[in-house]
């Protein structure tokens, strides 16, 4: 069997393993050492131990633990309960106020933490019954919450770009102001459509009684004041500091921790109980990337190296593809692979396939980090897998089936649809902010990246890592 048909089965092996449910990192680097041996010797033993080192020893992915330590805090300090009523009280008047107040609550917290499951597990248990005791169709209130949880993989500081930008060597600085006002325009299309469908079918989401209305202007502001404001500042805080080159994503994370903790003791919600749960559920989600990120290198340089890239890359450009309908395939294929996998094995595995590809088409690697990030908002809601619409029937009522809550999701999915149609047609969008902030200087915003492997993977005389900037 030829390099390049080695490598194109040891894709598909992979496929073929990990829809038996076996774990990701593992079966990436037993594939991607099995296959490397076939066809590099034992020369492969010394690849594994210089991508295991290179990852370790990352600047970029050190900012990963600190932002899910800040998010695990906040979560476990109760900070969500304080903010989703505070804007409960001062959105009594507008048109579906409980599913606007999910949807702003949704997109702070998702900011804080990152972690969708989090969110939408939370916000199931805390809005979504509020919005069904209100009267609340289901299928609306379950695709608010879903779609509202699944923010904080856009917003920055996300860790979606943090990998994304350790994957394709892309400045996560910059991501981070790419992604920010796609981010901000996605989440308030999802609060214009309910305030829309509220206002045209008011029988899906009912006026609040007029005791939960009429609350005085004082009250709201004090509400306001002691649990909006305080973690708007902090996220403003961490988020400012990245943008405007105070701080690397790795400190902003780390001060993001520390205030995280202080609000935590400011609230009286901070115990060594919960910072010890914090701890190890910031260790054992790390630690899944981090292996994660080794099996995805080793995988994709044995890929690469024997010849499985060039194959993949020399199909789509025999194609008749324009700029369009290179983009138009590579989200498509983004999209399907969201049904069956989650969104660290495409950042990692797949969509690396198409990185060296944006060159031949003239696609910028951080518009395509966006559109990919919004895309991938999809794959948490669309069927069969839609992981968020399973973290809230875990959480939902009896009474809430399955099926209301798919169905809940599909208008937000062609929202999002919508959003990526208008990145692309207004790039704008996406390159407005970096420009406006950095301009045409590439050493104006931070650059701590890892370069993935090189386009076509390695060849034999270069093993050896390339160096890391």
């Amino acid at each position: 069997m030829s390099d390049p048909a080695l490598g194109l089965t040891m894709l598909g092996l992979f496929l073929f393993f990990i829809m038996l449910g076996f774990p990701i990192a593992f079966t990436l680097m037993a594939m991607g050492v099995f296959f490397g041996y076939l066809g590099m010797g034992d020369r492969i033993f010394d690849l594994l131990v210089q991508r295991t080192y290179a990852v370790m020893a990352n600047d970029v992915l050190l900012s990963v633990p600190l932002f899910v330590l800040m998010g695990y805090i906040i979560e476990r300090a109760n900070i969500l309960d304080r903010l989703f009523r505070s804007l409960q009280m001062a959105s009594g008047n507008i048109p579906g106020s409980l599913a606007v107040a999910t949807l702003v609550t949704c997109a702070l917290f998702a900011t804080a933490t990152g972690i969708v499951g989090a969110v939408v597990t939370l916000m199931g248990l805390l809005a979504f019954p509020a919005m069904l005791r209100a009267g609340y169709d289901v299928k609306l209130a379950s695709g608010v919450v879903a779609a509202g949880g699944c923010l904080g993989i856009l917003i920055p500081p996300s860790i979606m770009l943090i990998l994304y930008g350790a994957t394709a060597g892309v400045s996560v600085v910059q991501l981070y102001a790419a992604a920010f006002i796609p981010g901000v325009l996605l989440a308030s299309l999802y609060i214009g459509y309910v305030i829309v469908l509220a206002i045209v079918k008011p029988s899906v989401a009912p006026k609040l009684p007029p005791e939960e209305v009429n609350i005085p202007f004082r009250m709201i502001l004090l509400n306001l004041a002691t649990s909006f404001f305080p973690l708007l500042s902090l996220i403003l805080l961490v988020l400012g500091s990245i943008l405007l080159g105070l701080a690397t994503p790795s400190e902003a994370a780390a001060m993001g921790s520390l205030g995280s903790i202080i609000l935590a003791l400011a609230y009286r919600a901070f115990s060594w109980e919960k910072l010890r749960e914090s701890v190890y559920l910031t260790a054992r989600t790390s630690a899944m990337v981090c292996w994660l990120f080794v099996g995805s290198y080793i995988f994709s340089s044995v890929f690469g190296y024997l010849g499985g890239q060039q194959v993949v890359e020399n199909f789509v450009t025999s194609l008749p593809l324009n700029t369009f309908t290179f983009m138009l395939l590579a989200q498509a294929i983004i999209f399907v692979l969201g049904w069956p996998l989650e969104w660290t094995e495409i950042i990692v595995i797949f969509v690396p396939i198409f990185l060296p590809m944006l060159d031949d088409f003239g696609v910028s690697p951080l518009f395509f980090g966006v559109l990919v990030a919004l895309n991938l908002q999809t794959s948490f809601l669309s069927p069969p897998v839609a992981m968020a619409a399973f973290y809230l029937k875990g959480v939902a009522p009896k009474h809430v089936r399955l099926e209301d809550i798919f169905a809940g999701c599909m208008p937000f999915i062609y929202i999002v649809i919508f959003t990526m149609l208008m990145v692309y047609v207004f790039p704008g969008i996406v390159t407005w902010l970096p420009d406006a902030l950095y301009g045409n200087d590439p050493n104006a915003a931070p650059v701590i990246q890892m370069q993935g492997p090189p386009p076509g993977g390695f060849q034999e005389d270069e093993i050896m890592l390339p160096p890391i900037r």
